[in-house]
């Protein structure tokens, strides 16, 4: 079973879940591969107003709600050495048209410069003295 561990619970802790969840004894839940835990990034001031900032710039009125991805990343390296690592793209698509990972995934080519356009931004803002 390919679990998806939350920042700080021990592999311990998705073991028992697992036990918890089959409730039968004669299953055994044997961890088989390496354990990576790893920390989460602080979601600083100085990180949620440059997003704000930039989101308000480019899309007035449209809220920014910090989220956890489900997906795999290869952050958790970063943020295992120390390096906070944060992921924000700044496109969109149609709620309808949902194609991620698939055959045909595609986004809107208007999302795609637009998201170029806030990373840049962004960058600009988190890099520039304050």
């Amino acid at each position: 079973m390919n679990c998806r561990v939350l920042p700080n619970e021990t592999e311990e802790d998705v073991r028992q879940q697992l036990v918890r969840a089959l409730a039968n004894d004669k299953i055994k839940v044997t961890p088989t591969n390496k354990f990576f835990p790893s920390p989460p990034s602080p979601l600083t001031p100085e990180i949620m107003s440059a997003v704000e900032r930039v989101t308000q710039a480019l899309w007035p009125g449209v809220p920014v709600v910090p989220t956890m991805s489900t997906g795999a990343t290869d952050s958790r390296y970063l943020r295992s050495a120390g390096i906070p690592a944060y992921g924000t793209s700044g496109m969109f698509g149609e709620a309808d048209d949902i194609r991620a990972h698939g055959r045909d995934e595609r986004l809107l080519v208007r999302s795609l410069y637009e998201g170029q356009e806030y990373l840049y931004r962004l960058v600009k803002v988190l890099s520039s003295k304050p």
